[in-house]
């Protein structure tokens, strides 16, 4: 069950709570905190089972988006993973920035940087993934978080990514300090790319937030690997 469902279950326990207490005292009628009741829990049930918690994670995105500085971190995070993942050579295929874009997509989650992972499945079908592959990706996974902390000074996405990168590391190495230390390599890793390639993470930037086709941002991104050739 994802967070939002367990909120509107959450909402609807103390909503039947405090009418049951207060509900005579203020005059609210017996039916309306039922009727209220059973539609929260309708809600979270629908969103739990039909829409696989995407209903819940719609919402609260859809308020998000009413913040620009929400939108704009959005923007800078998915471009740091983006970029990142073109240097080191991991196909990009698309990306998205909101819950409803990646919902129109097929997408779970509130968006983000997709990408063609077909040669790294058949290397892990082949328990024959290269190092130098894994480091990639963890590189790719901190980008994002790497990119807030380059623009703003401090990060407020990336929980997801960080979690992603433990769950891969320790199937590896399973110490949890391997995998702290790992997550601090990855960030300096992903922060040094982009750093050195500033001038066109902040044009893949302005171009993401145009919503410009993938095609678009790649060619600006090749900038970047030509500039490093």
């Amino acid at each position: 069950m994802s967070p939002v469902t367990l909120n509107l279950v959450a909402i609807a326990i103390f909503t039947v709570t405090m009418t049951s207490l207060l509900g005579g005292i203020l005059g609210i009628p017996p039916a309306v905190p039922a009727v209220v009741t059973a539609g929260l829990l309708g809600a979270a049930t629908l969103d739990n089972f039909a829409l696989e918690g995407r209903g819940g994670t719609l919402v609260v995105d859809w308020f998000s988006q009413f913040s620009d500085d929400h939108r704009q971190r959005v923007v800078h995070h998915e471009a740091g993973h983006f970029l990142v993942a073109h240097l080191l050579g991991i196909p990009v295929t698309g990306y998205t920035l909101n819950a409803w874009e990646a919902f129109r997509k097929g997408q779970p989650g509130r968006g983000g940087v997709s990408f063609d992972t077909q040669d790294l499945g058949n290397q892990m079908a082949k328990g024959q993934v290269p190092v130098q592959k894994i480091d990639a990706y963890c590189a790719v996974w901190m980008a994002g978080i790497a990119a807030e902390q380059m623009v703003y000074g401090n990060a407020e996405g990336g929980s997801d990514d960080c979690q992603q990168l433990r769950t891969l590391w320790t199937q590896i190495e399973p110490p949890k300090p391997a995998s702290d230390v790992k997550i601090r390599w990855s960030a300096l890793k992903a922060k040094t790319l982009l750093e050195t390639h500033k001038e066109t993470y902040h044009q893949l930037v302005d171009a993401m937030m145009k919503r410009l086709p993938v095609e678009d941002c790649l060619a600006i991104a090749n900038q970047a690997t030509m500039t490093s050739a």
